[in-house]
């Protein structure tokens, strides 16, 4: 009799232990439970922790609570502004409500996959080229919204999008970079320009400055000097002092202003015939043969 006791208590353990191990689950800290009993939704759902079910009649479906990081692949298209170029993104979204998830949309991943890359063609034909470089924010946000709306029946919350990389044709580029490069030149030269601009207001007062007194430009002079002196590399030439160069010009002008004098012809004057002395008679010899 206490044999079969022993035997039948045995057979009660083993099981129960069968039973334990065939409906115990363990649910984790990031991750929901979702009971399905005979095909039908319980409405409780399983929190973290150890939790059980009734084995061959219920099951039970794990969904994970945490944000999925989605890359959506590149897709091409036309912007508005008639340029072809290729975006690449990246979705964040997390399941807020697991029933939903699990009994709407028969892959909730799958499901936001084909809504980003639908959403992410609308964008780019919706934009421009500059928006898409330069006004990202917005884009992004704009992108948001086309996918949360769709995902909110799914129990899916889009936490974040964000447009990775632009990637434009290679002539597309060249002509960018050409008007870049136009556009930095033209700066340079406005630039240059008015540093002229300056630099002739001053060197004209400056100018106004020495011409008051002589005496300043002389020293100018003497500094300029000093200045080439300095390197060691250079050859040295002195000028004239100015004051120099003054005096030759104006004496210049002075011997220019005078007519030239004209070299009159030296005529030999004579004596007459009557007083030539005779050298063979020795007297005067008149003017009779």
């Amino acid at each position: 009799m206490v044999e079969e006791l022993v035997a039948a208590g045995v057979t009660l353990v083993s099981a129960g232990a069968v039973y334990v191990m065939a409906a115990a689950r363990v649910v984790k800290q990031y991750e929901r439970g979702v009971v399905f009993r005979l095909g039908k939704l319980r409405p409780d759902v399983r929190g973290p922790g150890f939790t059980m079910i009734v084995p061959g009649v219920d099951k039970l479906r794990k969904v994970n609570m945490q944000i999925v990081t989605m890359p959506v692949p590149g897709q091409e298209g036309i912007t508005r502004d008639n340029v072809t170029v290729r975006v690449d993104a990246v979705v964040y979204f997390k399941v807020t409500s697991p029933a939903e998830a699990v009994v709407r949309v028969e892959d909730y991943r799958f499901a936001v996959a084909q809504m980003a890359q639908t959403s992410l063609r609308s964008i780019i034909g919706k934009s421009e080229l500059d928006d898409l470089l330069s006004n990202r924010e917005k884009l992004n946000q704009g992108l948001e919204l086309m996918i949360d709306s769709p995902a909110v029946e799914w129990g899916v919350t889009i936490d974040r999008v964000e447009i990775k990389d632009v990637s434009l044709p290679e002539t597309m580029k060249r002509s960018m970079a050409r008007q870049a490069e136009a556009d930095r030149e033209r700066r340079a030269r406005v630039i240059n320009a008015d540093a002229e601009l300056q630099a002739s207001k001053k060197l004209a007062e400056a100018a106004k400055e020495m011409s008051e007194q002589p005496a300043a430009l002389q020293l100018r002079l003497l500094q300029t000097v000093v200045a080439v002196a300095a390197e060691k590399n250079s050859t040295l030439v002195l000028p004239f002092p100015v004051e120099l160069l003054r005096f030759l010009e104006k004496a210049q002008q002075g011997v220019a202003a005078a007519p030239p004098a004209v070299p009159q012809p030296v005529q030999e004057q004579r004596p007459p015939l009557e007083s030539r002395p005779n050298p063979d008679a020795g007297g005067s010899i008149s003017g009779q043969d």
